[in-house]
């Protein structure tokens, strides 16, 4: 049997990087899952691959969160795995002194109201499924402070943090577990493309990660499965790092 037989999962940003390979691994795994995104041509391609349904979706808007989680549960009957992993780092969040108000509110809208969305409407199904597993994506950046700042995405994650460590307390009664995933850097096409424009910036944060590379999606998607299949059943409330050993260095090998 696999670790999500009969379990419906919903993966935003599910078309591409992590939620793309979490799609794939959930499926693998007999989950019946839910490719939620933006990107209607990508998604559309990684539903078909997997034998999911693609619903597209703006997460930053209340309306279309709450017809994505309908029509999952008309299609499927039910709601058991949230993994709200949608997010953004566009370029113009830099330093606070030079990243404007409009990047600002932009990244705060994607990357942590979304959360606040997903859960809201989310939650709900899980209670009438008699609990379920809930992952947000939060990132290692809650918990470090970087001199290569990205001030919104950086604030928005600790936002994720905080907001999914109250939800674990506040329905944990009602078998419903939240756990925030805090993945390091990661070999997927939004990293590649800021470091890109930014070789130096790759540079000197590879430095810092013990294990000398970036993770790869499919091993974060690994520590997703994990929380979300009763593997994790005493598992809730946890700033759950899957970093290479960041969180954890001082000095790094040579």
């Amino acid at each position: 049997m696999g670790r999500l037989d009969n379990k419906v999962a919903v993966i935003t940003g599910a078309a591409s990087g992590i939620g793309r390979a979490t799609a794939r691994r959930f499926a693998a795994e007999g989950a019946s899952v839910v490719v939620a995104d933006f990107d209607e041509s990508a998604g559309t391609d990684v539903a078909k691959e997997i034998g999911g349904l693609f619903v597209k979706v703006n997460v930053a808007d209340e309306m279309s969160v709450v017809a994505l989680y309908d029509r999952t549960a008309e299609v499927f009957g039910g709601i058991d795995v949230l993994f709200n992993n949608a997010g953004i780092s566009p370029p113009d969040d830099d330093s606070i002194l030079t990243t404007g108000l409009d990047a600002w509110k932009r990244v705060q809208d994607v990357n942590l109201t979304s959360v606040y969305l997903c859960c809201k409407y989310g939650i709900p199904h899980l209670q009438r499924r008699g609990g379920g597993s809930i992952i947000n994506t939060a990132s290692f950046v809650a918990v470090l402070g970087s001199a290569t700042s990205q001030i919104s995405y950086t604030a928005s994650k600790g936002g994720v943090l905080a907001m999914s460590r109250e939800l674990a307390v506040q329905f944990a009664r009602e078998k419903i577990r939240v756990n925030a995933l805090c993945p390091g850097p990661v070999n997927t096409p939004l990293l590649i493309e800021l470091f890109a424009k930014d070789p130096e910036r790759a540079a000197r944060r590879l430095v810092h990660v013990p294990m000398g590379r970036f993770g790869e999606p499919e091993e974060i998607a690994g520590a997703v499965l994990f929380l979300a299949s009763d593997d994790s059943s005493f598992v809730t409330a946890t700033t759950f790092m899957v970093d290479g050993g960041i969180h954890g260095a001082y000095v790094t090998p040579l």
